[in-house]
Parts: C-alpha cells; sequence; structure tokens
C-alpha cells in the first residue's frame, strides 16, 4: 500500500432518504389498537450520538432494514457500510471498540448468531469490548424461513460469558434501550424491531422505564403469571385482557433482559400460588423459558409451570399471521394455551 493510498479519506455513502422501502415479507408486526413509532432505534441512537462522538454505527449491507439508515444519513462520516460479510462487521467493531469508540453493530439476527459467532466470541465478548450488537428479524419476525428466522439466538449468545442480551418489546422499549446499552460497560447483543414499531408498554403502564437488568410487572392479576419478553409481552397483555371476559385474571410479567436475568423478581412474583408461563419469541430450548425454569428450581420455588415458544423445527416460510397462529404465539393461540392449562 502506498503513502497515497494511506492517506486517502474514506467518504461513507450516504443512504438515500427516499429509497427505504421493504419488502412485506419482514414488514412490520401486525399491532392492532396501538400507535406506532417510525425507526424508534435509528431515532434514538442519533439522539444519544448528538451527545456523545464515542457512538459509531456499521452495518453489513442491511441499514435500511436495522433502521440504521436514520443514523446513517445523520452522522454519515461515523457509519461503516462493512457489505454482507459479518465477520468483517464483528472484527471491525472490536477494533472500534479497542481505540475506545462505542460501535452499534446492526444486521440480521441469524447473521449475527450463526455466521459470525466466533467473531462475537473471540474478539468481542472474551475482551469485554464495548461493542452493541443490535439486530432485526428475531425469533419469528420474518416469512422468510429458516435462513431468516433467528429462532435460537438468544440460546447461542445465552451460553457466551459476559454478554448483556436484550429482548424489547415495543418502541418504547427500543428508544429507552439505546442510552442503556451506552452506559453498560461491556458488550450487548440486543433484538430489533424496526420499521413502524407498536407503542405498547406506554398504553398499558404510562410510568414505564426501560431499565437493563430489571423486569417489571406491567399488568396485575390473581390467577396467571405470564413472564415474557420481547413482542410475547404484547401477545401476553392482548392474550390478558381476552381471558379477562371469560373471568381470568392474568398478571404480566415483562422481561426485557435475558442476561443478566432479574431473579429476585421473578422468584417474588412466581411464589405467589399462580400458573407460571413463560412466553418468548424463540424456541424453547435454552431461551427465557428455561433460564426461570432453572432460577425457579434452584431456590425450591416450585409453581405450575409452562412454555409458550416456538417449536424445536426449521420453521415454515409464509405470511407472519398464519405463522404466528400455527406455532403458537398469536393473541389468540397465547389465550387457548393459558385457558386449556387453568
Amino acid at each position: 500500500m502506498t503513502a497515497a493510498t494511506r492517506a486517502r479519506k474514506y467518504e461513507p455513502r450516504k443512504v438515500p432518504e427516499g429509497k427505504q422501502a421493504t419488502s412485506a415479507m419482514i414488514a412490520s408486526l401486525e399491532a392492532e389498537g396501538y400507535d406506532t413509532v417510525a425507526a424508534p432505534f435509528g431515532h434514538a441512537l442519533n439522539a444519544m450520538a448528538e451527545k456523545d462522538e464515542r457512538i459509531v454505527g456499521l452495518s453489513a449491507d442491511l441499514s435500511k432494514y436495522t433502521d440504521l439508515h436514520v443514523f446513517a444519513n445523520a452522522y454519515p462520516d461515523r457509519f461503516y457500510q462493512m457489505g454482507m460479510a459479518e465477520q468483517s462487521l464483528m472484527g471491525t467493531a472490536a477494533g472500534l471498540a479497542h481505540e475506545g469508540f462505542i460501535p452499534f453493530a446492526t444486521t440480521y439476527a441469524v447473521f449475527a448468531s450463526r455466521r459470525a459467532y466466533d467473531f462475537v466470541s473471540q474478539t468481542i465478548a472474551e475482551e469485554g469490548l464495548q461493542v452493541k450488537i443490535c439486530c432485526a428479524l428475531p425469533g419469528l419476525t420474518s416469512g422468510y424461513g429458516p435462513s431468516h428466522q433467528a429462532t435460537e439466538d438468544i440460546a447461542i449468545f445465552r451460553g457466551l460469558p459476559d454478554i448483556a442480551i436484550v429482548d424489547p418489546c415495543d418502541a418504547t422499549d427500543v428508544a429507552q434501550m439505546v442510552p442503556e446499552l451506552v452506559a453498560y460497560n461491556g458488550p450487548v447483543y440486543a433484538r430489533l424491531l424496526r420499521g413502524q414499531v407498536a407503542n405498547v408498554l406506554q398504553k398499558h403502564k404510562p410510568d414505564y422505564q426501560f431499565k437493563l437488568g430489571k423486569a417489571q410487572m406491567i399488568r396485575e392479576g390473581k390467577d396467571v403469571l405470564v413472564i415474557s419478553t420481547g413482542i410475547m409481552t404484547m401477545r401476553a397483555l392482548d392474550a390478558a385482557e381476552d381471558l379477562a371476559k371469560d373471568g381470568i385474571d392474568v398478571a404480566v410479567l415483562h422481561c426485557p433482559t435475558i442476561k443478566p436475568l432479574d431473579t429476585e423478581t421473578i422468584l417474588a412474583e412466581a411464589g405467589k400460588g399462580r400458573l407460571c408461563v413463560v412466553a418468548e419469541n424463540h424456541t424453547k430450548l435454552g431461551g427465557l423459558g428455561e433460564a426461570v425454569a432453572t432460577t425457579l428450581l434452584t431456590a425450591g420455588v416450585v409453581p405450575v409451570f409452562r412454555q409458550i415458544g416456538l417449536p424445536d423445527q426449521f420453521l415454515e416460510a409464509g405470511a407472519l399471521p398464519t405463522l404466528h397462529d400455527m406455532y403458537g404465539i398469536s393473541r389468540r393461540a397465547v389465550g387457548e394455551q393459558i385457558k386449556s392449562w387453568l
């Protein structure tokens, strides 16, 4: 490499604002009865970047599908387009973190967890670096089939030491999560909701405030306790409204942080004699359900325990409402399962 080549300034490509259309197969989730917020992750990151010059954004050629295009348009000199090379994405993020930056590395959840895992483990987690891995299409939020459905991403990262795992429910969670990720001293894997994101928590609990590592009771109830994360908190709250018409009183404990898990709150709420149901948009293996079950058994708290989650199989492709019904994570399916267990 010549001296002239080394001195050449890199000019990041500005993402055209008018070309953010996306496929219906990865469109925003149905959220009947809720207001929506456009690109809460991108706008929250911009707000933090205005205050903190250490924040940089990286994408693996998917900025418009993770809402990082909002950041790229506002801060083109702090945006790095790595192309379809997730290993390079993670390695570069690690290098930037070593130099004192706080990189937000974004891609699809399947690519961060399956394709780039060794880079996350060796270059980020083992070094305890300030890299925030924020990934779209978690669990069953894509109709494209197994190549895009990250049904086991939490299980993959739960086994990795020294990395926090966050699964936000809605636009409020996503927006409030970003400053917490910046403040957290270490690597984080966060599932992202993108596009038009429902505002669920403000409707049910106007004073809600995301706190990394903390679970919060969103709805009280005496018959059933649902411990939920991600979009399943919305499903649980909706199902609770339906079940109330049948005289079934459902409490919903939202657990946006899978690791570190808020064991104190979980144990306190699970010990009140109610049916305990864990609901997650993830395979029943290795996710929140098993984390909660281990917590309960280790402490000698043994409620009647059930799981709502995805099966241990590669899922079908198709329209999301159909798939959510098929695999038991729709509003209707959640309500029917809870009713059948009482």
